[in-house]
């Protein structure tokens, strides 16, 4: 099978087994198999290339989010595990891509492209057989429509008739009835979906236009010679660079007093004094986002071209590495804020969430300073982050956070805030962990109420036990029903763990 040159048939035996997988199914081990069977096709057809980093990468992160979603069965694996899926789909048809932004690119692509390529493709299979049956239609409806008009007449000419129609269709529309009491018809939008799905991984063609934008991406600038316009250039090239300097000198003399305040204030002297500290983080943390967006805006549009190779540039290159330098710094600053937060206040999923986009903040940075220092082009700066933000998401969804954050914040509830409304609402799978006795609770609540004097009330621990008691009824009631296909190993040892401990108190 040649790269890009996928068939349009999807095999009946594909959506069966799809169907049965996902019909009146949650996400378990359903979709694991199903990424398996994908697997199986693609080696079956040859249409995996088994080299070249990205596909490898993402191939085995397909595979590892996959079986995890299974071990911890966690939203958020799941949901990067699609993502991945989407991004893998769009590599297929174009293993040379030089960037996941071009794969995922193509992946947007085959979402219209793969549905029309299989409608042109059916069609044209099927046009000897349809032109056949047109005919022999058209033959028949004209006879057709002339006894409908007839039978419409005599009925309105004799009641008798007109009764015996009325019996035959009764008996027709109570015997279709019986049999539709037993024919489930959601299966019609699964078989749909299926069929969407399907015809999404296994078509498509990638888009012309990416191809010629992959030709052209390169990782270094190159000098743009202009001979004619050489003296005009030079002009602008120095007003631009007495532009960039200016504007990054003062820059830098603002970041300066806002991270001087930050390391006195935040580093060295916090001091809590008994207030909520979710301003205090988020505050920093848009403030990060503009500042690094900016800052890769500004690098960009000063080193664009032939600046970066204007011999008398040694300033703007030293401010823009002190500008990256402290935006560094300031990507500190908000993690020791996040530090502070979840110190006092525990964890949550945007406590995570802060230092997962930090850890790709500091990597963007240095992205951009290599930029600067070796010349390279804005290409560089896409390419290396798209595949650091994968790879970053694809490892940190294979934690089992839910779990992580359900023991440490009761582990912790000595010196952090517990907040029991947030603790309520955590998944099933982490009911075993959440699971505490009211005496437990009263004795945290003490605690809690001499560390944290706040005044807005939150959920009781009597509201509390009897809230988790009903959802691990729920949860065992729900679990005895779930299928094999919906299987997880995190719900599976959860519900253990509830049964045993029922058994232990009976």
């Amino acid at each position: 099978r040649l790269q890009g040159d996928w068939s349009s048939d999807v095999c009946s035996s594909d959506l069966i087994i799809l169907t049965f997988l996902f019909y009146k199914q949650s996400f378990g081990i359903n979709l694991l198999i199903g990424e398996i069977i994908f697997f199986a096709w693609l080696l079956y057809n040859r249409s995996l290339p088994l080299k070249g980093k990205y596909t490898i990468t993402l191939g085995v992160g397909l595979l590892l989010t996959g079986f995890f979603s299974v071990i911890n069965h966690s939203a958020f694996t799941i949901f990067i595990n699609l993502i991945v899926l989407f991004i893998f789909s769009g590599l297929l048809i174009f293993p040379q891509t030089k960037s996941l932004i071009y794969a995922a690119g193509n992946g947007f692509h085959k979402l219209l492209n793969g549905p029309a390529m299989f409608l042109s493709d059916l069609s044209g299979k099927k046009r000897g057989n349809s032109s056949r049956f047109w005919r022999k239609f058209s033959i028949f409806a004209l006879p057709v429509m002339i006894i409908l008009f007839f039978v419409l007449i005599y009925r309105l000419a004799n009641p008798i008739f007109d009764n015996a129609l009325l019996e035959i269709s009764d008996f027709i529309e109570d015997t279709f009835g019986k049999i539709f009491e037993y024919v489930d018809f959601l299966v019609v939008p699964v078989f749909l979906v299926c069929m969407f799905v399907s015809i999404f991984l296994l078509n498509g063609t990638p888009n012309q236009y990416l191809i010629e934008l992959n030709k052209k991406a390169t990782l270094f600038l190159v000098r743009q010679r202009k001979p004619f316009l050489h003296t005009f250039r030079m002009t602008a090239l120095k007003n631009e660079l007495k532009a960039g300097v200016f504007l990054f000198l003062v820059l830098n003399i603002l970041l300066l007093i806002l991270n001087f305040i930050d390391i006195r204030w935040v580093w060295f002297g916090f001091e809590w004094e008994g207030e909520y500290l979710k301003q205090f983080v988020h505050e920093g943390t848009y403030l990060l986002i503009l500042s690094i967006l900016i800052s890769i805006a500004l690098v960009i549009y000063f080193f664009r071209g032939n600046q970066n190779f204007y011999s008398q540039n040694r300033l703007l290159k030293i401010l823009s590495y002190a500008w990256i330098f402290q935006n560094g710094i300031l990507a500190v600053s908000v993690a020791i804020r996040n530090f502070w937060y979840i110190h006092y206040f525990a964890l949550a999923y945007k406590r995570i969430g802060v230092i997962i986009f930090l850890l790709l903040t500091l990597y963007g940075l240095y992205t951009v300073f290599m930029k600067v220092k070796h010349r390279k082009t804005s290409f560089y700066l896409f390419k290396q982050n798209s595949f650091a933000i994968i790879l970053v998401l694809m490892i940190s969804s294979l934690i089992h956070w839910d779990q992580f954050i359900a023991k440490y914040n009761f582990a912790h509830a000595d010196k952090s805030f517990l907040h029991l409304d947030f603790m309520s609402g955590l998944p099933d799978k982490t009911l075993p962990h959440l699971d505490k006795t009211l005496e437990e609770l009263k004795g945290i609540q003490k605690k809690q109420a001499a560390l944290f004097p706040f005044e807005e009330k939150y959920m009781l621990p009597e509201d509390y036990v009897q809230h988790i008691a009903n959802r691990k009824n729920d949860f065992m009631d729900k679990w005895e029903n779930t299928s094999l296909l919906s299987w997880n190993l995190a719900e599976y040892r959860a519900y253990q763990k509830l049964k045993e401990k029922n058994n232990l108190e009976k």
